[in-house]
């Protein structure tokens, strides 16, 4: 009579293989640079190629990944960003940001943010407010735009571009809050072709009239975005964008050590 107990099981064999495969998958892609094609990650997962495409097939069905006709090739979709940003969203990000948002605002005499994407929005988990300050819409648990904030184009710019596409594919993926900003995929790609070139990201009354903000992405291990700074500051102060960049980026550095140690290494996309 054979023991069909789980003890019984062959060690180290998977006991559901399409279930490790899917994992072994999803993992793989995460810690690419850009999306692959299928024969790739046959290749290197040693999983059959048939298998592979049924795999990949229930993936994009699901939105955890996306299939770019034109290079035949395979990236994280939708999906897959909303299981990061709720990871974001737990204890860890938002205990380990907030002493560095407060910072922020002590430093700058502004209000001060942290954000995470969700979809093709951003999620607002950490907000340190300056006193006499304006009011803001970017409280905790607040929802926004990625494409008009400035932590959402931060994050944006940081994402392969086929990701982006997959994110924008047509204007009617364009929500408008104040009649500014990008309102086509061309439109978006030059506003994030400037943050990659500066460094940083901002935004000019697009999320509330009268203020502006600017950002900063906050990249794991591989370079992927798993959270942006940012300080919102009236339109009619002498304060420049370049003015807070600088800690801005000290303090997504300091973030990115506190998440992964100080040998975290980041990966240009």
């Amino acid at each position: 009579m054979s023991d069909n107990s789980p003890a019984s099981e062959s060690p180290g064999r998977p006991q559901v293989p399409a279930a490790d495969q899917t994992l072994r998958i999803l993992t793989f892609l995460a810690r690419q640079r850009g999306p692959i094609a299928a024969s790739t990650l046959a290749t290197h997962l040693g999983i059959p190629r048939s298998s592979m495409y049924h795999l990949l097939a229930t993936l994009e069905e699901h939105g955890f990944v996306v299939h770019v006709p034109s290079e035949r090739r395979w990236g994280l979709g939708t999906a897959a960003f909303e299981l990061a940003g709720g990871y974001a969203r737990q204890q860890p990000l938002a205990r380990l940001g907030r002493p560095l948002v407060a910072a922020l605002a002590d430093r700058t005499g502004e209000s001060a943010h942290l954000a995470v994407m969700t979809g093709s929005d951003v999620l607002y988990i950490v907000e340190e407010r300056a006193p006499r300050r304006p009011a803001l819409v970017t409280d905790v648990g607040v929802r926004l735009p990625a494409h008009l904030t400035a932590t959402g184009r931060a994050m944006l710019a940081a994402l392969p571009r086929e990701q982006v596409r997959a994110l924008y594919p047509g204007s009617a993926s364009f929500a408008d809050r104040t009649g500014r900003g990008p309102r086509r995929p061309g439109e978006l790609r030059e506003v994030l072709r400037q943050v990659r070139v500066d460094g940083f990201a901002t935004e000019d009354g697009e999320v509330t009239l009268g203020l502006r903000s600017v950002g900063v992405a906050v990249r794991d291990h591989a370079g992927w975005p798993v959270a942006a700074v940012a300080v919102t500051w009236p339109d009619d102060s002498a304060q420049q964008a370049s003015t807070f960049a600088a800690l801005l980026e000290a303090a997504a550095a300091e973030l990115r050590r506190r998440l992964y140690g100080s040998g975290a290494g980041v990966s240009a996309r």
